[in-house]
C-alpha cells in the first residue's frame, strides 16, 4: 500500500496531495484580487506551476483540469492566458463553469490533477 503525501497541510485542507504518481491540487485563486481576468489567470497559473515543480511534476503532465470562473463573459480573456501557458500537444482535458467563487474579488479558480513525472 503506498502512502499519501499531503503539502501545505491545513486545518481545513491541503494546498496539494501525491498518491500513486498522481499530485491533486487544491483549488487556485489569486493572491491579489484587484487584477482583471488575465491578471488573475496569470497568478493563478503560476502558483499551479509552483506547487507542480514541488511535486515532481509539470504543466505538461496534467490530467484534467476544472475552470471555476464567476461571470462566463471573461471566457474568451481568460482562454488567451491559459492558450499561452498550455503545452503545445499537451492540453489536458478540461471543464469550465461559472460558479459564485467564496470571495466578491475572484474571478478564477482552477483544480489540476496532473501524473508525476
Amino acid at each position: 500500500m503506498s502512502s499519501i503525501q499531503r503539502f501545505d497541510v491545513g486545518p481545513r485542507m491541503s494546498e496539494m496531495a501525491v498518491h500513486q504518481g498522481v499530485v491533486y491540487l487544491a483549488g487556485q485563486i489569486a493572491e491579489d484580487g484587484s487584477h482583471d481576468i488575465a491578471g488573475q489567470t496569470r497568478q493563478v497559473l503560476g502558483a499551479i506551476d509552483a506547487l507542480l515543480a514541488r511535486a515532481g511534476s509539470d504543466k505538461s503532465k496534467i490530467l484534467r483540469a476544472q475552470i471555476y470562473l464567476a461571470d462566463l463573459a471573461e471566457f474568451d480573456a481568460m482562454n488567451t492566458v491559459w492558450e499561452a501557458w498550455v503545452v503545445p500537444g499537451h492540453t489536458p482535458p478540461r471543464a469550465t463553469v461559472q460558479a459564485r467563487l467564496a470571495k466578491p474579488e475572484w474571478k478564477i479558480e482552477i483544480v489540476v490533477t496532473a501524473a508525476v513525472a
